[in-house]
């Protein structure tokens, strides 16, 4: 490749695989955190008392402020500095995981969560961003990104064992704490080892409206999803809810068409196959997130596994999405367009679900909850490979960061609206299920049978809204993605105003 002025020849930086580690160290963390917190989840809830309306917040609260302060954590690292960003967000991250541990009622657990959320925004866009400013070669680059994506998978398995671990032999506290020494020794070696390379601040003013328009949109749309199970659906609050989301997010809108240098640049989104992307994958995690949750419940509960055993039952599921992942989307994605991979993988995943659906009192993992869980890991892990790369791919140089964090935004907003929405139709369905064969329990054990069949119905319910939505993101990928295979000239409408850049790879998130 000839050398243009915008690539001068200089020596790549000596100590690059080294902050390559640290980088590595810092994004386990995160993935950690999001697992080990699920099978912690039934433990906590019952230490502290939360309510089952509020439980679901403990995964919400942290998912909505991660999701909703990634666009404006990519840009604060662009003003501070990755280096610098990036360890603050370390360090937060660090002080809100000790807090949560340490958390004596709900509110200082959920604050908790909301505050590794946070830091969490600041920590990923600027991780990401120092491997791709650091590693300028292409394959160099390339294997510094796969052995990153190969820690996001890997670190969902290793998540689900240690938090079993931690919540049987310890406590759920130890979830939290387990998070300190990552974040010191990442925060250490980020300062000894990384140096990022000059010039590459954008010193644009931040876009104050943007980020205030869009992360109150999203607190009231989640929060209108969670007020409708206690006051329902067509209550005045709930129903105030969804026009102020309705409102500022439209306001956001507005204000991203005029400001000059914008949040979230609308080229970005308004791109066919990028905006494919990002509303399919969007849908699809909204009903992964909520199996995540009502398994754990499911398993723990209802079939009374230890925490450690409910993290080894989730493991067919992380091992068929690192297969579908490395396996089946890596080594086609370059042979068909994306849309012959993730529609059909969506509809696979969403037929793991309606295996899941027949969930009972006394299921047989073996026979019907181990294929349902291996099904939904090879149908994500194969429309996960093909999304990323193509949601990232053919922008322009200045909105690849952006482009980036869409990818990330989306699978935590879906995450967060997921829990909020699927938890609301559960307890709804499991409410009205007993209310309807409450005169049934005629002794404390036909009522306590009673009140877990009325658990799994709601579960049950949950589940097909569940494969409904991946069945509705498999036919949005089908119909808006249009872009051809790789390297055939059709990869999307502005392929050429930025194609093979640095942020051109696929990225794994939690």
């Amino acid at each position: 490749m000839p050398k243009t002025a915008a690539q001068p020849d200089i020596q790549p930086d000596p100590r690059r695989w080294k902050a390559l580690i640290f980088i590595g160290l810092a994004q386990l963390m995160v993935v950690l955190d999001a697992t080990i917190v699920n099978i912690a989840l039934p433990s906590a809830q019952k230490d502290l008392g939360i309510t089952d309306g509020n439980r679901q917040w403990v995964i919400t609260a942290y998912a909505l402020a991660f999701g909703g302060l990634l666009l404006f954590g990519g840009r604060i690292a662009d003003l501070w500095g990755r280096k610098r960003t990036f360890v603050v967000g370390l360090t937060g991250f660090a002080v809100a995981s000790a807090l949560g541990g340490a958390a004596a009622n709900t509110a200082m657990l959920l604050g908790a969560r909301a505050l590794q959320g946070v830091f969490g925004a600041l920590l990923a866009p600027a991780a990401l961003s120092l491997l791709a400013v650091m590693f300028t070669e292409a394959k160099e680059r390339a294997k510094a990104f796969g052995i990153y994506g190969a820690i996001a998978g890997g670190g969902g398995a290793i998540g689900l064992i240690l938090g079993g671990l931690l919540t049987e032999y310890l406590n759920w506290r130890w979830t939290f704490f387990v998070n300190i020494p990552f974040a010191v020794a990442a925060a250490m070696g980020a300062v000894m080892v990384i140096r990022e390379p000059a010039g590459g601040r954008n010193r644009n003013r931040l876009d104050i409206p943007g980020v205030l328009l869009v992360t109150t949109g999203l607190v009231a749309l989640v929060y209108g999803f969670t007020r409708a199970e206690s006051d329902g659906w067509s209550s005045g609050i709930t129903i105030g809810l969804f026009i102020a989301a309705a409102i500022l997010l439209t306001a956001f809108l507005v204000v991203e068409r005029v400001v000059k240098a914008p949040l979230l640049p609308l080229r970005v989104v308004l791109d066919r196959n990028r905006g494919g992307v990002y509303l399919s994958l969007g849908l699809a995690v909204i009903g992964m997130f909520g199996l995540f949750l009502f398994l754990t419940y499911y398993l723990q509960i209802v079939l009374d596994y230890s925490p450690v055993l409910t993290g080894v039952a989730f493991l067919p599921m992380v091992a068929g999405m690192i297969t579908g992942s490395t396996q089946i989307g890596a080594r086609l994605m370059t042979r068909v367009p994306a849309r012959y991979l993730m529609a059909p993988g969506f509809l696979v995943a969403s037929l793991g679900l309606l295996i899941l659906t027949q969930i009972g009192l006394d299921t047989s993992y073996p026979a019907l909850i181990l294929p349902g869980l291996v099904l939904m890991g090879l149908g994500m892990g194969t429309a996960f490979m093909p999304a990323m790369s193509l949601a990232t791919h053919g922008v322009q140089p200045r909105d690849a960061g952006v482009a980036s964090a869409m990818v990330n935004t989306s699978q935590q907003v879906g995450g967060a609206i997921g829990t909020a929405l699927l938890n609301t139709i559960a307890a709804s369905s499991t409410a009205t299920y007993l209310a309807a064969h409450l005169g049934g329990a005629t002794s404390p054990e036909a009522a306590k049978a009673l009140q877990f069949q009325g658990m799994v119905h709601g579960f049950s319910t949950a589940i097909w809204w569940s494969f409904g939505i991946l069945v509705a993101a498999s036919a949005i990928a089908f119909v808006l993605i249009n872009a051809g295979r790789p390297g055939s000239g059709t990869e999307g409408s502005d392929a050429s105003e930025g194609a093979g850049s640095a942020n051109d790879v696929p990225v794994l998130v939690h």
